[in-house]
């Protein structure tokens, strides 16, 4: 299992619960936590109460349904269906008593690749991290415990997330979720799936156009190292509501695709 490359965790276990850090928190407000980790807590869970050795985690919805200050949260999980090629299962974190987000996985039994040939999403042509030299540098203020390679149409590094043309980026953690316990693949791309808000919703005039409800991650396979890589594949909108899609690669090809649904964001939306 790959180790992240520094930095301390974002929570530390307490009993039950596991109380964040102070870098936790999100770019909307420093005592407000980051939603992106709501999606790692709860792959947590369910790979950790859920999984089987044979089982593929094959689909996650997280739902984003309330912030949460940085308290302790805890994750409770519910398995809703058991059979022979299928296991469906819930989870919900809670800050207090109170329910701040939810998942859905499906997890699907291994068995033989089928010998036909079915048409397949492609590897994309964007560059390794290795080649693109230093991630990217936030000019927000806000420093992010997370590494950003942005790549333009023509597969150069670039700084601005306002491209009109296609939108691909790598994504790297730096820190580990929970101490003591290394990142494994599923939490990795669970905490990932949220970057896809980002890359589909920057508005052109440098502005976060609408914030997402929820993203489901559906995946062949899990990912093979540390580094993730996002390419929005389509946007649309109206009324203030908008969906977007993207692919998920690692290092190594594409592995799955994310969806998801999202709100305009209310310091925008009356410009």
């Amino acid at each position: 299992m790959a180790e992240t490359t520094g930095g301390e965790p974002f929570f530390t276990p307490d009993g039950d619960q596991l109380v964040p850090a102070r870098h936790a928190d999100s770019p909307w407000s420093s005592d407000m936590m980051h939603g992106r980790l709501f999606g790692g807590l709860l792959a947590r869970a369910l790979e950790r109460e859920q999984s089987d050795p044979d089982l593929q985690f094959s689909r996650l919805t997280v739902d984003l349904f309330r912030s949460a200050k940085l308290v302790p949260v805890r994750v409770e999980t519910r398995r809703v269906r058991d059979g022979r090629r299928i296991r469906v299962a819930d989870a919900t974190v809670y800050a207090g008593d109170e329910p701040v987000a939810r998942a859905s996985a499906v997890l699907l039994r291994r068995g033989e690749q089928p010998a036909g040939t079915v048409p397949a999403t492609s590897a994309w042509d964007a560059p390794k991290p290795d080649e693109l030299g230093a991630p990217r540098a936030d000019p927000s203020g806000w420093v992010p415990p997370f590494d950003v390679w942005l790549v333009d149409a023509d597969g150069k590094p670039t700084e601005d997330w306002r491209a009109s043309g296609p939108r691909r980026a790598w994504v790297r953690d730096r820190c580990d979720l929970v101490a003591g316990e290394p990142t494994s693949p599923f939490v990795r791309v669970a905490l990932a799936g949220d970057f896809a808000s980002p890359l589909v919703n920057f508005g052109q005039d440098g502005v976060l156009e609408f914030i997402n409800a929820d993203y489901t991650l559906t995946l062949s396979r899990l990912p093979r190292g540390e580094i993730i890589g996002i390419e929005a594949t389509g946007q649309v909108s109206a009324d203030g509501i908008a969906a977007g899609s993207c692919t998920f690669h690692d290092t190594e090809g594409p592995i799955g695709f994310s969806a998801l649904t999202a709100v305009a964001n209310p310091a925008t939306a009356k410009r």
